[in-house]
């Protein structure tokens, strides 16, 4: 069951910080569109001291359903709007992301990135990715290219840091959703179904750095 309107978020901003990301914020669903949620901007309860929130930052969320059950989901911020009170502009859950298992070990980033992708022995091409996280990635390819759900998937992403050093991670994925553009392109949504612990903390390296560029704005 997807959040609604006027229910209570309570949140994580994921941190290399220990103590900061032990912190919980809550805040209210006050509309949902699409593909977001906009949301009051988070407190913690108590103190009533107020959370910012910057552009990319990966946030963990729960809900408690009406039967009382704790759904989680990991989300990052779009954006903000201002109509009279200041909402912030949240990535929507997709149905089968949201879990009964608490994950907030995953930061997620808007990053353009070149990501080679392998479908088959014969079918290789390249796209780039528009968000990139240590629990999966999304990415713009042409529409010809055959995915969907439950497509497996091998990748290879390049990453280039702050120092001025690039880096690959490879791994195996497997195809979320699939989303056609008016553009003629597919945004494509995977999760890593197979990747070595030091791949994956290269991707995690960059979406830190990522995040500190965002915060620096």
């Amino acid at each position: 069951m997807l959040p609604k309107v006027n229910q209570f978020l309570y949140l994580h901003v994921a941190s290399s910080d220990e103590e900061e990301a032990a912190i919980e914020y809550k805040s209210r669903i006050a509309d949902s569109e699409n593909d977001e949620l906009l949301i009051d901007i988070p407190l913690v309860e108590g103190t009533g001291k107020y959370k910012r929130l910057f552009l990319g930052d990966e946030l963990s969320a729960h809900y408690v359903s009406d039967d009382g059950v704790k759904n989680y989901f990991n989300t990052h911020v779009l954006g903000f709007v201002e109509d009279g009170v200041k909402l912030i502009r949240i990535r929507k859950p997709e149905p089968e992301s949201i879990t009964k298992v608490q994950r907030r070990n995953f930061l997620r980033v808007a990053a353009e990135l070149e990501i080679a992708i392998q479908l088959s022995a014969n079918i290789r091409f390249i796209g780039m990715t528009d968000d990139v996280g240590g629990g999966g990635i999304s990415f713009l390819v042409d529409g010809k290219w055959p995915m969907k759900q439950g497509t497996d998937l091998e990748c290879w992403l390049l990453l280039a840091y702050r120092n001025g050093s690039v880096d690959h991670s490879h791994f195996k994925a497997e195809v979320v959703r699939v989303k056609p553009l008016e553009s003629g392109r597919n945004q494509v949504m995977v999760k890593f179904s197979s990747i070595l612990d030091s791949e994956r903390q290269r991707i995690i390296r960059y979406c830190f750095e990522r995040q500190l560029d965002f915060r620096k704005r």
